[in-house]
């Protein structure tokens, strides 16, 4: 799995989002996607900028979550997905994974 083949989940996913508020970066080893929900639409980059929240995950799993084969909660207990920074921004997550 690389970049190129979860961007274009990541951007579908995003425009089809609320505004999150908030920015959240994804750690994918080598990569990075950003989402920059402050303005009146999420701005997804592949900057590793700062954000709110930061997401450690596998680029295999993390596609697995963008498609929904993957349960988020499952993926976090079972140590899969690590969130670090404000908890709070990571519970907006679903309302991009299920957009």
């Amino acid at each position: 799995m690389t970049l190129n083949d979860i961007l274009p989940l990541v951007n579908q996913k995003a425009a089809n989002a609320a505004a999150l508020g908030n920015t959240i970066r994804f750690d994918l080893g080598d990569d990075s996607v950003h989402v920059d929900g402050t303005g009146s639409g999420n701005v997804v980059s592949t900057e590793k900028k700062d954000a709110d929240c930061i997401v450690t995950v596998s680029p295999e799993v993390f596609h697995a979550l963008l498609t929904g084969e993957q349960n988020p909660m499952a993926a976090v207990m079972s140590g899969q997905v690590k969130i670090g920074g404000d908890m709070s921004v990571a519970m907006k997550l679903p309302a991009i994974f299920n957009s």
